[in-house]
């Protein structure tokens, strides 16, 4: 007699729902804490990494949330269609406004209509390249929600009629905008207070000043031939301090002339 398949165990079953669905809810989420609501086709995909190293732990502790909010179930139809055809004719299907419009409303419940306060974003390749400083501003609000896009993007009367600001990671195209909202996300988290534990680790980091970071040394002091530079050995922080600034301003140089004409600028050079 044939012995039967064995049963799959261990999978979570998962139903549409429209309301956020925060995650590691088992876990605190302290008052006021920084929240990230992202409007996305694939819901599953969060924390991804972000639940991982420093920021997993502060999502744990509950230093900040994340309400991933599953589109699909705003959808039309008996499939739940969330794009069609662009108008106008072309290849490729766009996201319908009222898909997105009921979604978008859904995410604005309870968060306040400044946007200063709280940052709506549309990841899209066309929009403006995301700077340490838009991080910055993202982590000085209350929390943001975040726009996943897909296919070929979506109706223009959303961007619109929400104020959506347009973030863009880079001159290249994904093929949706999670991988870049967990990015953005991540560049925000880390500069709330109590995540990465030490202030004072992004003082020095890339783009803190307007310039990339300077080349970071850890024991041996000797490997593969390639020795730890002296000065940094020296116990002078003076000395060492000068050093780390002229090897930023030489990468800078070197391979960020936008950055470093930016910085010449705001010297007055």
């Amino acid at each position: 007699m044939p012995t039967p398949p064995t049963r799959s165990h261990g999978r979570l079953a998962i139903s549409a729902n429209a309301q956020p669905r925060e995650l590691m809810s088992d876990t605190p989420r302290l008052k006021g804490a920084w929240c990230a609501r992202v409007v996305t086709l694939f819901p599953e995909v969060f924390p991804g990494v972000l639940g991982a190293s420093l920021t997993g732990k502060a999502l744990q502790q509950g230093l900040w949330a994340l309400d991933p909010i599953d589109l699909r179930v705003f959808g039309t139809g008996k499939h739940r269609q969330v794009d069609d055809t662009p108008a106008g004719g072309g290849a490729g299907l766009v996201m319908k406004p009222d898909v997105l419009g009921r979604a978008l409303s859904m995410a604005a419940n309870g968060t306040p209509d400044d946007p200063a306060r709280w940052p709506r974003v549309y990841l899209s390749p066309r929009g403006k390249p995301f700077t340490q400083a838009d991080a910055r501003r993202f982590a000085a609000a209350d929390g943001m929600t975040l726009l996943c896009g897909r296919f070929e993007g979506v109706d223009q009367r959303v961007i619109d009629a929400f104020a959506l600001e347009e973030i863009s990671l880079g001159d290249f195209v994904l093929t949706g905008g999670e991988i870049a909202a967990q990015a953005v996300i991540d560049a925000t988290v880390r500069l709330i207070p109590g995540v990465l534990g030490n202030a004072a680790s992004t003082e020095e980091e890339s783009f803190s000043d307007g310039l990339l970071e300077h080349p970071q040394y850890t024991q041996p002091r000797s490997w593969q031939g390639r020795d730890i530079p002296d000065v940094l050995l020296s116990g002078n922080h003076g000395e060492i301090a000068k050093w780390r600034r002229a090897q930023s301003e030489r990468l800078t140089e070197e391979r960020r002339p936008d950055l470093w004409a930016a910085h010449l600028a705001a010297k007055g050079d």
